[in-house]
């Protein structure tokens, strides 16, 4: 049983997956990266100074300064800002692995399969005739 393991786990494909997923993995922080700490602050100068962390509705009833705030006093918090970072940054991540893919297929574009000559000129008339012909239907010369 351990040796079918071995042989599963040391499969190309499996490899390649393994590889993938952590260079995914360090990719997702760098977008994360990216959106916090880039994108988001000209965002939110845009929007009259917000930050987008900090947009939540408390579910108490009162009012807090920020997040931290509400999260000192134990209340139930609805942080839609931080859903709101979270879904650009999956929209950026999905859009530069869309980008990423595209230009992989691009690189490893397969040439396009050779199409069997289905004619062939006779040699006596030098017309074109079927690739199985036996006899020539112009000159009527046989085919070898």
């Amino acid at each position: 049983m351990f040796k079918e393991f071995k042989e599963f786990a040391m499969r190309g494909n499996v490899i390649d997956l393994a590889v993938g997923f952590i260079i995914g993995a360090a990719f997702g922080k760098i977008v994360t990266s990216l959106v916090q700490d880039i994108i988001m602050a000209p965002i939110g100068m845009l929007l009259s100074h917000v930050d987008f962390s900090n947009l939540f509705i408390s579910l108490n009833g009162k009012h807090y300064g920020g997040l931290d705030a509400a999260k000192a006093d134990h209340a139930a918090t609805i942080n839609y800002g931080l859903f709101l970072n979270n879904v650009i940054d999956f929209l950026i991540v999905a859009f530069c692995v869309f980008l990423l893919v595209q230009q992989m297929n691009r690189w490893t574009k397969k040439p396009e399969p050779a199409v069997a000559p289905t004619t062939k000129e006779c040699p006596q008339c030098a017309m074109t005739i079927p690739i199985n012909a036996k006899r020539c239907p112009h000159c009527t010369s046989q085919i070898a």
